[in-house]
């Protein structure tokens, strides 16, 4: 049976309704997988530049900085994939205002929650880098620079946020525009600020807060002037506590897989510090390698994150209409496209690792040893990430945030820093290494204990669906 026998008037002209499935996850998925990966991007710039420009410990104070970024990431994809996929429900099940609602609530949530984060964050500077495993070394690197990135936490926080919104608004393009122009500000900036005025971390920070203003500037001016389905109104600004509640919960997901990165971050590094000054390796290069590989994992993992988020609207829009044949088409397509670009990517480092290790600065031979054991042990079962990633996309798209909460805490939580924590007591720095791969396949496993029925339901729903339409529709 066709994905695509429902007619454009049959869904009131959105596309999402009716455009066949393929066509309308390659249009949305493409920029925002492009849009991901630009925000990747923004750290792996800086460290490569300040790898270039002031050495392992500008590296190294990256990489301490490293859970201040993740935990905007966490607020800002909290606020944003869960305005997304309650707007995108609203809209399928036609009620627009709610929508508009929605889209003004999360502005103004976006820019309290980005200042919030500045003013404790900078209230408790230093104490926050010392418990996130910065050394006496590397803390004025780590203080000049997460200080500055700080400051731009409300342009980070809404830059993400309204990216997704612009994608359920039926503009992926414009949402990737909005972030490439940043990330293309932030490239040519960095090694200005780096190598000509010789501002050293400073000037990287400076570099990343100015690109995140131009980007949450664009998306803001596209929901003043240019919304399709959802525009700026003040009548609609006031925050109603009910509706941020809702946002929070349907986007808890994303935040939870964030804000536990930053816990994993947290345990990595002090980790890292210890261990690491108990081997030949040293706490500093330590940190400083597996930061290079935690960053490379990030983009392979953006992608997958972009193809899910890409599929959100698709997913929540045919879900709030009762389409479940186009349900499951999007997700299964979704998971197939995640997991091929993730093993693709798994594939070069296996095969290339010091050449990737040699864009971040040429370090002495044992930081690019123990870079290489990195690269190749503790990323070595990310491509279960693909189906992982989607799957919990899945659920959060489709109102189901108690399941997307729970996948979301799964590897990382539940997993990855017990064995964090764990393994080193035997294997020493190594077992560090070991705690990726295990964690990676085991919640692969496990996700897959509650997808698995889910489908099995879908296809019910579709066989039910498809007896109630009329032939002629088929």
């Amino acid at each position: 049976m066709s994905s695509e026998r429902l007619s454009t008037g049959a869904q009131g002209g959105n596309p999402l309704g009716y455009e066949p499935i393929g066509k309308l996850l390659l249009a949305f998925s493409v920029p925002s997988v492009i849009s991901m990966l630009v925000n990747s991007v923004y750290n792996i710039v800086d460290q490569i530049f300040i790898g270039q420009g002031v050495g392992v410990l500008g590296n190294a104070a990256t990489t301490i900085a490293f859970p201040v970024v993740t935990i905007m990431l966490a607020i800002s994809t909290m606020i944003g994939s869960g305005g997304c996929a309650y707007a995108s429900l609203r809209m399928g099940e036609g009620d627009d205002e709610a929508a508009d609602r929605t889209l003004n609530n999360l502005f103004v949530l976006s820019i309290l929650a980005g200042l919030v984060m500045t003013v404790l964050g900078l209230v408790f500077l230093e104490p926050m880098l010392r418990a996130f495993g910065a050394k006496d070394t590397v803390m004025p690197y780590a203080r000049d620079y997460t200080a500055i990135i700080l400051l731009g936490a409300p342009f980070s926080v809404l830059s993400v946020s309204l990216s997704n919104m612009v994608r359920a608004d039926g503009s992926p393009r414009m949402s990737m525009y909005g972030i490439i122009i940043g990330a293309v500000l932030n490239t040519i900036l960095d090694p200005i600020y780096i190598f000509v005025f010789h501002w050293g971390v400073k000037g990287a920070a400076i570099a990343t807060i100015t690109s995140q203003l131009i980007s949450s500037v664009i998306l803001s001016l596209y929901f003043w002037k240019k919304g399709v389905h959802m525009r700026f109104d003040r009548r609609f600004m006031g925050l109603r506590g009910e509706l941020c509640a809702r946002i929070c919960t349907l986007g808890i997901s994303s935040g939870i897989t964030q804000g536990v990165a930053c816990i994993m971050q947290i345990v990595m590094n002090n980790s890292l510090k210890y261990y690491g000054d108990l081997s030949p390796v040293g706490g500093e290069t330590a940190q400083a390698a597996m930061g290079i590989v935690m960053k490379i994992a990030m983009i392979l993992g953006s992608v997958c994150v972009g193809i899910g988020v890409g599929s959100q609207a698709i997913l929540g829009f045919n879900r709030g209409a009762r389409h479940f044949h186009r349900v499951r088409r999007t997700y299964l397509i979704a998971v197939v496209a995640a997991t091929v670009a993730i093993t693709a990517g798994w594939a070069v480092c296996q095969l290339a690792p010091e050449q990737i290790l040699s864009l971040f600065g040429t370090g002495d031979q044992n930081f690019t040893d123990f870079g290489v054991r990195c690269m190749r042990t503790y990323i070595f079962g990310i491509f279960c990430a693909g189906f992982q990633i989607v799957s919990t996309g899945y659920f959060q798209a489709t109102g189901q945030p108690l399941k997307a909460s729970l996948l979301s805490m799964l590897r990382q939580l539940l997993l990855l820093i017990p064995l964090i924590l764990i393994l080193p007591t035997f294997f020493g720095l190594t077992g560090i290494l070991y705690a990726g791969p295990i964690a990676d396949i085991s919640s692969g496993v496990i996700v897959a204990l509650f997808i698995v029925p889910e489908m099995s339901k879908l296809s019910r729903l579709t066989a039910q669906e498809d007896a109630r339409l009329p032939q002629s529709s088929l």
